[in-house]
This record gives structure tokens, C-alpha cells and sequence, in this order.
């Protein structure tokens, strides 16, 4: 979907140093309105939230001791970040894939920690063998198939099915599932706000997303009226229970963002 708002802001619109849009998508931002290194300011810098987010997360899993994996999946989300930063600054369509096939990545390693939830973290269990294998697959054919059929709607459908089916499979952990009695009842009440605040956050941003894209051109000429910066306002764009010990971990909060956490020994016995 390409929006085109030089009917908008004609005058806004500057050349880049990238060359013509060859991306399937361009948002509604006024492209190198500021910048000819940057095409949509707006969506670029926001993702150096996500990518520090990303890093605090990693930097607690290593700090913690986590499992391996945990460690990976926070650096995957930076990953995503990094491109989709070059993404929205360049509107190049090799930086479009470095963005939109993290996700997918990212979302199917998701999906893979969720399902193997049996005890033990290594690789020797054949079921985590055949879930990673599974995971793999999904990522190669994705790939394969998103650089031959280049339509942004398939991407969209199947990251959208991977949460739901992430949805979904929490859900079952925690009610349904032969571990669902082994976790505490206070900690099934944490995954589930910081779940609910999660859904209620993505749902809340896939609305606003949607209204950015149906009423560009009148938001255009709302932030033309605001001026900048304050135009900026109007740019719309938990397995460990099961698979050890659940008094183990904690939810811990730093920077007022949740993370994961050992329990030091020493408190545990005391």
C-alpha cells in the first residue's frame, strides 16, 4: 500500500538520497520532510525504543542466567527494530524484508518456546528437536514464498496468526494444560494482567494504525495546522513456569518495564 500525499503537502515533499520508493509500502508520513537520509522520521526514531527496550531485556536475561533461548528471543525483537529503522528511513524494499521476516522469525521462535513446555531446556528432548525443526521450516518456506509473492496483506495474515495462536496457547498453559496447577495463582495473576495490558496495547495499536491509514490525508492537513514537533502526536504507527520449578521465578519490573527474574536462593530460604 503506497500513500501518496503530495496532493496533501505538496510542498513538504523532498527528494532522499536513496533513490525512488521500491518498497510494497509507504506509510502516511511526508517522505524526507526532514531529512534526505531519513523518509519517515516519525516511524524511524520510534524504533530506537524498541530497539532499547529490546537490549534492557537481553541485558536482564543474561544477568538473571536465563536459558539461552530467552536471551536470543529478546535479541530477535532488536533485530526487528534495527529493520525497521532502516525500513522506514529508506523505503527500500531489501530493507522492507529486513524488517518483515524478523517478525515472522520472531514470532515462530515464540511459538516454539511456547509449545515446548516440558521440563529441561536443552535440545536432547525429540519433541524440542522436531518443535525447532518445525520452526525452521516455517521460517525458510516464509521467506521463500513472501520473496516470491511480494504482497504486504500475506505477511500481515500470518504474523497476525502467530498471535493468536500465541494468544491461544498461553491461554491453554495457564488454565488448561497438566502444568496449569503447578503455578502459583499469584503468578497466573501477573501473566494474565501483563497479558490482558499486552492485548488491550497491540489491539489499541492495530486500531490507530488502521485510522492512520483510512484518514491519511485529513491528519496530513491536521498536523500542516499543528505544526511540528507537536505533529508528532499524531503519528499512528511466559514458559519458564512449566518448564522448571515456578517459585524459581519472578516478575520483576525495572525502568517500569516487566521482566523475568531468578529468585535469589538465599531469599527463598529464608
Amino acid at each position: 500500500m503506497l500513500l501518496n500525499l503530495t496532493s496533501a503537502a505538496p510542498y513538504l515533499q523532498k527528494q532522499g538520497i536513496w533513490g525512488p520508493v521500491t518498497a510494497t509500502l509507504d506509510w502516511c508520513e511526508v517522505n524526507h520532510q526532514f531529512s534526505p537520509y531519513i523518509a519517515e522520521m516519525a516511524n524511524t526514531i520510534s524504533n530506537l525504543f524498541t530497539v532499547a527496550i529490546a537490549l534492557v531485556g537481553y541485558q536482564q536475561a543474561i544477568a538473571q542466567q536465563l536459558p539461552l533461548r530467552y536471551g536470543l528471543g529478546y535479541l530477535g525483537v532488536a533485530l526487528v527494530g534495527i529493520g525497521s529503522f532502516f525500513f522506514h528511513a529508506t523505503l527500500q524494499y531489501h530493507a522492507q524484508l529486513a524488517d518483515e521476516l524478523p517478525m515472522i522469525y520472531v514470532g515462530s521462535m515464540s511459538l516454539w518456546m511456547l509449545f515446548d513446555s516440558k521440563p529441561g531446556f536443552g535440545l536432547k528432548s525429540s519433541r524440542t528437536r522436531f518443535l525447532l525443526a518445525a520452526a525452521l521450516l516455517l521460517d525458510v518456506l516464509f521467506t521463500w514464498s513472501y520473496i516470491v509473492y511480494r504482497n504486504p496483506i500475506y505477511h500481515q495474515f500470518v504474523f497476525g496468526t502467530m498471535v493468536v495462536s500465541t494468544a491461544i496457547r498461553i491461554t491453554y498453559i495457564l488454565r488448561y494444560s497438566d502444568d496449569a496447577p503447578r503455578i502459583p495463582a499469584k503468578k497466573k495473576e501477573t501473566i494474565g494482567t501483563l497479558f490482558t495490558i499486552g492485548a488491550v496495547l497491540f489491539a489499541t495499536g492495530f486500531l490507530l494504525w488502521n485510522l492512520d491509514n483510512g484518514f491519511c490525508h485529513r491528519l496530513t492537513q491536521w498536523k500542516l495546522r499543528l505544526g511540528w514537533p507537536q505533529a508528532f502526536a499524531l503519528e499512528g504507527q511466559l514458559t519458564l513456569c512449566t518448564k522448571d520449578r515456578p517459585e524459581n521465578y519472578q516478575v520483576f519490573f525495572r525502568y517500569g518495564l516487566p521482566h523475568l527474574g531468578r529468585v535469589d536462593e538465599v531469599k527463598k530460604t529464608d
